[in-house]
């Protein structure tokens, strides 16, 4: 069962790519949760994801040899959603849809997706941190600073156009 949950079901057999292919499961699993409670639900959510993932991975790697196992990505899918708070809450704001603000969702996809693979600064430090502290923190931090991007590319998006 522990393991189940950590692989999200099938989506962590996927191959190739299954920390990709857990990311795009993150996002339509976003859109829905969003859709049911804007961004606190998407918030409350996301936490108790972290806190559920960080648990089923301390069960599901205590007998594996592999310290962080390519299938299991529950770590992807809370890493993706804190990559996509900006677009929930700016969506929650503005009072519109989740894909109403689809180049912040692609943002925040690719930029997930590239710090969690070539693991900049913090996030190769906890790629190489023991358990499930490793396993989940590495895609904790590479959501934040994805979010960060996200953030960012909507204030310049957004900013009024002083010079045109």
């Amino acid at each position: 069962m522990m393991r189940a949950i950590a692989t999200l079901g099938p989506i962590g057999h996927l191959r190739p790519g299954p920390g990709t292919w857990g990311s795009a499961a993150a996002v339509v699993l976003a859109w829905a949760v969003h859709g049911l409670g804007g961004f606190a639900l998407f918030f409350a959510a996301t936490l108790a994801v972290t806190g559920l993932g960080w648990w089923v991975v301390g069960k599901a790697i205590q007998t594996s040899t592999d310290k962080d196992p390519a299938e299991i990505v529950i770590d992807e899918l809370a890493g993706q959603w804190i990559a996509l708070w900006p677009v929930s809450l700016g969506a929650t704001m503005a009072g519109t849809g989740f894909w109403s603000l689809w180049p912040g969702v692609v943002t925040a996809f690719v930029a997930f997706r590239l710090f969690d693979i070539l693991k900049p600064g913090p996030v190769g430090w906890a790629d190489r941190q023991e358990g499930a502290f490793g396993v989940m923190a590495d895609d904790v931090i590479a959501g934040w600073l994805a979010a960060m991007v996200v953030a960012a590319l909507a204030v310049i998006a957004h900013l009024p156009m002083v010079t045109r």
